[in-house]
């Protein structure tokens, strides 16, 4: 039990940081493993992951988000607007993947937003030295950022439901 708590404690703030690279790539993965039955959410408050409309919908969002990033005129993720739907969608998530686990939605809560902050301020200068570095175009790096915010949300989920 301890070490499943652990690992938990550790994989929502790691999922938190994903809400930091995509707002919505990680509600849209959380939607997957419930609808999928990987994440046992029926009967709780966060049984609306866990239904076919909720995949649909934020799969579609997390679309519109791969493309959205990718154009000039998209505020930056420090922007007050973006910083604050990634705290709350981080959250968001951090509670249904603890409810999932028959965790502490506010522990939860506090794991994924905290976890979002340093995705969002992380991600950025991460994001800005690669395209410096590189001398690549920033939409090239923001390819990177998407898959990487797929694999590495799938893979804490992963390890938080075991």
């Amino acid at each position: 039990m301890a070490m499943a708590m652990m690992s938990w404690m550790l994989a929502i703030p790691v999922l938190g940081m994903m809400v930091g690279l995509r707002t919505m790539t990680p509600i849209a993965i959380v939607c997957w493993f419930a609808w999928l039955g990987d994440l046992p959410v029926d009967g709780t408050w966060a049984a609306w992951s866990g239904k076919l409309i909720s995949v649909i919908i934020f799969s579609i969002f997390a679309l519109g988000e791969y493309v959205g990033d990718k154009l000039p005129k998209t505020p930056n993720r420090t922007a007050p607007g973006p910083l604050i739907a990634r705290i709350v969608f981080g959250g968001l998530v951090g509670a249904i993947a603890a409810t999932g686990v028959d965790g502490s939605a506010v522990e939860g809560v506090f794991l994924g937003a905290l976890g979002a902050l340093l995705g969002t301020f992380g991600g950025y200068l991460v994001r800005k030295y690669l395209v410096e570095w590189s001398g690549r175009p920033d939409w090239n790096i923001a390819v990177i950022e998407d898959i990487s915010a797929i694999i590495v949300s799938v893979f804490a989920l992963g390890v938080i439901t075991g």
